[in-house]
């Protein structure tokens, strides 16, 4: 699993990657539609290049608390289950990791963070993987979020659902 070329970003005091080739873009936080009755790490829904998609607060879900400051950013994530904007603390830079960098996670099989892929030890930096499509998939409830994207999606093209 080279994971080479990352997106690293801040959430908390912690460092995390995502890979670059599913980043569409990082954006600052607007337009966000809250949604009465959702999952807390949810904060509702937002047009990204005209496709509504769930914004998910990643600090709200390793810490139950809100990503907030100026640094917040919105890095939306693209993958085959749906395209999501996660908002984290800051977004830093581009990095390649080398694959004799990354560790394998000992927590793999610790259910609550399949999502963390590999450790990538830097010099006096340590940076946890994330797969963007395994976050998604663990979250509560985001059956039913993207059931509810798709009615959504359907009403807006005039088709009956």
């Amino acid at each position: 699993m080279g994971f080479e070329k990352s997106v690293v970003f801040a959430c908390g005091q912690e460092e995390y990657a995502v890979p670059v080739e599913q980043v569409v873009s990082i954006e600052k936080l607007e337009h966000i539609t809250p949604i009465p009755h959702l999952p807390n790490y949810l904060l509702g829904f937002t047009r990204a290049r005209g496709e509504l998609i769930p914004v998910i607060d990643f600090q709200r879900i390793l810490y139950n608390r809100s990503s907030t400051g100026e640094h917040v950013r919105m890095i939306i994530l693209n993958t085959d289950v749906v395209n999501y904007g996660l908002v984290v603390s800051e977004a830093r830079e581009i990095l390649d990791f080398e694959p004799q960098i990354l560790k394998q996670v000992g927590l793999v099989n610790y259910a609550k963070t399949a999502y963390f892929t590999a450790v990538a030890n830097l010099e006096n930096r340590m940076i946890t993987c994330v797969e963007p499509k395994v976050l998604v998939n663990s979250l509560e409830g985001i059956r039913e979020i993207i059931a509810y994207l798709h009615e959504m999606l359907a009403e807006e093209k005039g088709v009956n659902a």
